[in-house]
């Protein structure tokens, strides 16, 4: 069996990804079958801590109906919409015997921690797979930077960021044919060409914080096995 190459991690999952193929609500097979990956990352002895985006029910940016409601109100919506996948992914993980803590950017004690460093690091040590909700707390920033931001804190090894799109593209693959996948380019690049593998904000911070940031396709959970192992998967964002 392969070894990990990476120690401790922080993974991202698009709430969409989570939606399996309509994107929305919830699929616990996906779920089921992300756990059972998450199972195998302990058991190899790598610490996991969990990002999840909530576009699967709502995005603030998105839904706040052109200005129709104001963005910051929109925004902490879409950090409730986060929680709620954190609990179901807990759940699931419980399910099947994974130690898992939920950790929350904003004060909810009534079902999950609020998020401090030292915290999220001994769950880490411990073998808790640490699922962070709510985003960073504040509005206007994506939970893509609350991922960054926390792999910051946490001071993970890589990001792995599991998308819908199996790599970075010299374009869009879905309006482009000629688009052509990266294996790895820089922060620099990806900036320079405004490539959209995460937004501005949280890749400068990872750029700042020298944290590579691994984006794969979540269609195969597996790849997150391959992604830790060293295997040429996705496409690698460094310096």
């Amino acid at each position: 069996m392969a070894k990990p190459v990476y120690k401790r991690v922080l993974l991202k999952i698009s709430g969409e990804a989570l939606g399996g193929e309509k994107g929305t609500g919830l699929d616990f097979q996906i779920i089921g079958s992300v756990c059972d990956v998450i199972k195998e990352c302990l058991d190899m002895g790598v610490q996991v801590g969990l990002v999840v985006g909530g576009g699967n029910f709502w995005r603030g940016a998105k839904n706040s109906g052109g200005g129709n409601m104001q963005r910051s109100r929109a925004d902490h919506m879409g950090m409730l919409a986060t929680v709620i996948n954190c609990l179901a992914v807990a759940d699931v993980c419980e399910q099947k015997g994974i130690p898992a803590k939920v950790q929350t950017a904003i004060e909810m004690n009534v079902i999950a921690e609020q998020f401090t460093r030292d915290g999220a690091v001994r769950h880490l040590e411990e073998g808790k797979v640490v699922i962070f909700g709510a985003g960073s707390g504040c509005p206007y920033f994506s939970t893509d930077t609350a991922a960054v931001l926390r792999a910051a804190e946490i001071e993970a090894d890589v990001i792995l960021l599991a998308k819908k799109v199996d790599g970075v593209y010299t374009a869009d693959p879905a309006k482009d044919p000629t688009a052509t996948k990266y294996d790895e380019i820089t922060y620099d690049e990806v900036l320079a060409q405004h490539l959209m593998v995460m937004d501005t904000t949280a890749t400068s911070l990872a750029m700042d914080n020298h944290i590579p940031v691994l984006l794969f396709a979540l269609k195969d959970p597996r790849n997150i096995i391959r992604a830790l192992c060293g295997e040429n998967v996705g496409t690698i964002v460094k310096e």
